[in-house]
């Protein structure tokens, strides 16, 4: 499929009709039930320069920013998102550089500056992978972090019936297809964890840690029975990936 197309199709989605927030999808929670509070993936940024792929309407750029980085920069395909992430900083007497552009392009983003990179779950629409990850390990620092979540494929390929799970799509199918949200349609691609895997290997990154096991306490604590919840006890929902630059 065109890569303006789903430029076009996913960045009007997200100017019109895109959600304020997902609560399960922005930090502390990388995704349903898995959260940095219990992993740590970052520890501790006082002092940090972090840049957030995919920003949204700010609410991870909020929980960063009352942690203390030195800089907090953020780039996303939405201009309404990227209104919503500055008003909403502003609300709270905080500030991130904020670049509205599609993640695969150059769009001004300094070079061999930032201690973080991270993506809660937003890496998945790029058009680019491998071009996107390079990208990315020339915003980072030698040695410096790249952490970013993602609905995993096996859950975008099972569907569920009264209980029953069985395969609705191949594992293997990475095509872009539309997908009908809240009255209005984005366009997305599943790709499989070895794509990503092998897109940060050829960008240079080495993976430092990968969790995709539902944390039982969250759901415990959430008493959370929905159809999400019935699906994390039996396959993951969403990975996350930590990668350092070599």
């Amino acid at each position: 499929m065109d890569r303006n197309v789903v430029h076009k199709t996913n960045s009007f989605y997200w100017d019109t009709k895109g959600n304020d927030f997902l609560k399960a999808i922005v930090l502390p929670y990388y995704g349903a039930f898995i959260s940095e509070e219990k992993h740590q993936l970052f520890g501790d940024i006082s002092g940090k320069k972090l840049l957030e792929i995919g920003c949204g309407s700010g609410q991870s750029l909020l929980y960063q920013a009352e942690r203390n980085p030195s800089e907090l920069w953020a780039v996303d395909i939405s201009k309404r998102q990227i209104e919503k992430a500055a008003e909403l900083l502003k609300a709270k007497d905080l500030s991130a550089r904020l670049i509205c552009s599609p993640m695969e392009k150059e769009c001004g983003i300094p070079l061999d500056y930032f201690d973080f990179v991270y993506s809660i779950y937003a890496i998945g629409w790029t058009t680019d992978l491998e071009g996107t990850f390079s990208r990315i390990g020339s915003y980072l620092k030698k040695g410096a972090v790249f952490i970013f979540s993602w609905s995993h494929p096996i859950h975008r390929c099972i569907a569920s019936d009264n209980g029953t799970f069985t395969f609705k799509k191949r594992y293997f199918d990475e095509n872009w297809y539309p997908v009908a949200v809240d009255e209005g349609e984005l366009l997305l691609a599943d790709r499989k964890l070895s794509t990503y895997v092998n897109a940060l290997a050829k960008a240079g990154f080495v993976i430092e840690q990968m969790i995709e096991k539902t944390d039982d306490e969250i759901m415990q604590t959430l008493d959370d029975h929905s159809d999400m919840a019935k699906r994390a006890k039996v396959f993951p929902v969403t990975f996350v990936i930590k990668a350092r630059k070599l």
